[in-house]
């Protein structure tokens, strides 16, 4: 799915206004109300207090829309416009009439009101600010926004969190509104997807309130987010007469004395990408360890405790190098005297991506097409200190031009940047945050490159299927019993839930009327 700016995101309003023969309070009647059928959808009638923020802007205006409808449908709600100048939108004014209408009047909170009380057990419906914000909140609004945030109430922000922009750094963190969701329009937010961020949008849900969708596929967008349908074309289908050859050779080399855990899982998890043959080039420490643990794998070894040479026999297909390398000096010298003389394509991670921090003119060595996958601290180590995450942005954006190359930036979302575009996946889950996970990456990633597919298919691919992995494992496990292993256990249910066709809703809808049939049938006997 396209991420779109504000300024996008302003002109397919204006594209789908001019053709839809509507105006702009249409398209804002349809946008609220999509939101207030998501809000009742949840709610189903609850009496719970509902408290609507409205500015004096079009969002605002989206929150006169859900007051309107909520207290249309019986709920308890309280509105009130945060009003300290004189601008107001004319789509805000007409749904303030609307509202009055029904004999609502919106509480006014001036520059010398009181703030209402808001309790812990309520629901605030945030619509103060929207994509237009230019500077901070200040003043009495900043004030509305912190007592929102000290309530403890379950805040829902309507397209974006109050205070915060959508393609730039927060700059007074006091006055962002802490949503615990957002219901964003259209396309997601980048802002909703950088770790700064992280504590004012816990969770979103992207509403599609229909802006035209031609100039939506139209529209060049410079990031996206990863969806099933993206990755499903990737896919390369075995044949029934084909053979382990044609499934290429990955080669991993790494490992260190202590650390053969890393090549360990990386190997296996090559393996079970469905590469046709894997070899570890490790240390002679780790021999009888790969040869135990993963018996399909064959082993080349090195030094006693350390790679130094990386004098490989493989005539490989795709080279996955880092995992549980260390960063020795004479490792340092075998992996120079390796990038020198290599050709091949490159899986680039842990303490390889160290070492070329180490000495960046190594990073004229690296061939084009290669994937690197660093963590953010390694990232830092590459490209050196951001101000904040849309300089980091740029700075994943940069590195990757400059080597020609793909680079993985892990973490919540990962990043993926390619050919001046960002990639953020959305698969994934806070159990993935423990030891070996990010070797598991690197052998999916090489297993994938061996088969045959690019740079850039593997890398989505593989990052979408690794977080879909950690995904179905919570279905038997918890954040905190998964281990980097399990990711590979599960890999044939992130498969099976990659080809899982959607049931038509006509299906669904007879499937649960047939259930309801059922279970009458089964009271009436009793």
């Amino acid at each position: 799915m396209k991420i779109l700016t504000a300024e996008q995101l302003y002109r397919a309003d204006q594209i789908t206004i001019e053709k839809g023969k509507m105006t702009s309070t249409d398209l804002m009647e349809r946008a609220a109300s999509l939101c207030f059928q998501w809000i009742h959808n949840r709610l189903q009638g609850n009496t719970i207090p509902i408290r609507v923020f409205c500015g004096t802007g079009n969002n605002g205006g989206d929150g006169l829309v859900i007051a309107r409808h909520l207290k249309q449908h019986g709920y308890n709600v309280a509105t009130y416009v945060v009003n300290c100048s004189n601008k107001r939108s004319q789509d805000f004014l007409a749904n303030y009439e609307r509202l009055k209408e029904l004999g609502v009047w919106p509480e006014m909170i001036t520059c010398s009101s009181e703030l209402p009380n808001i309790s812990e057990n309520d629901m605030v419906v945030d619509a103060i600010f929207g994509l237009g914000l230019s500077r901070p909140p200040e003043g009495v609004i900043k004030e509305v926004i912190q007592h929102m945030n000290a309530s403890n109430a379950y805040i829902l922000s309507i397209d974006v969190p109050s205070g915060m922009y959508a393609s730039k750094a927060i700059e007074d963190k006091e006055a962002v509104v802490r949503s615990y969701h957002v219901l964003t329009f259209q396309t997601p937010k980048l802002a909703f997807l950088l770790p700064e961020n992280k504590d004012y949008v816990v969770s979103y849900s992207v509403i599609d309130i229909g802006l035209d969708a031609e100039f939506i596929h139209a529209v060049e967008a410079d990031a996206f987010t990863i969806e099933k349908q993206d990755v499903l074309p990737m896919y390369k289908p075995r044949e029934d007469f084909s053979h382990k050859g044609d499934y290429g050779h990955a080669l991993l080399i790494g490992g260190s004395y202590g650390k053969m855990g890393a090549v360990s899982l990386a190997s296996r998890a090559a393996l079970s990408m469905g590469s046709g043959l894997v070899t570890a080039h490790i240390p002679k420490c780790g021999y009888h360890i790969l040869q135990t643990a993963i018996p399909e794998v064959m082993v080349e070894t090195d030094a006693q405790d350390q790679i130094e040479k990386i004098n490989t026999k493989v005539d490989a297909n795709a080279i996955g190098i880092g995992v549980g390398l260390g960063t020795s000096t004479k490792t340092l010298n075998g992996f120079k005297e390796f990038l020198q003389r290599n050709k091949t394509p490159l899986v680039i991670d842990a303490d390889a991506i160290n070492l070329l921090a180490k000495d960046k003119a190594l990073l004229k060595l690296i061939p084009e097409g290669s994937v690197l996958t660093p963590h953010p601290k390694e990232f830092e180590r590459l490209v050196g200190k951001w101000k904040d995450d849309f300089d980091k942005l740029n700075k994943l954006k940069k590195l990757a031009a400059d080597l020609n190359s793909v680079v993985v930036l892990k973490g919540a979302f990962t990043v993926i940047a390619f050919e001046g575009t960002l990639f953020f996946n959305q698969t994934g889950n806070p159990g993935m945050a423990t030891g070996g996970t990010g070797d598991v990456l690197t052998g999916m990633i090489t297993g994938l490159r061996a088969q045959g597919y690019t740079a850039f298919e593997a890398a989505i691919f593989g990052v979408y299927l690794h977080g879909l992995s950690g995904d179905m494992a919570m279905k038997d496990l918890t954040y905190e019993t998964f281990t980097a292993s399990d990711g590979i256990d599960y890999l044939p249910d992130a498969f099976k839930e990659l080809f899982r066709r959607e049931r038509p809703v006509e299906q669904q809808v007879k499937e649960e009327e047939q259930k309801t049939r059922v279970q009458e049938k089964k009271q009436t006997k009793r």
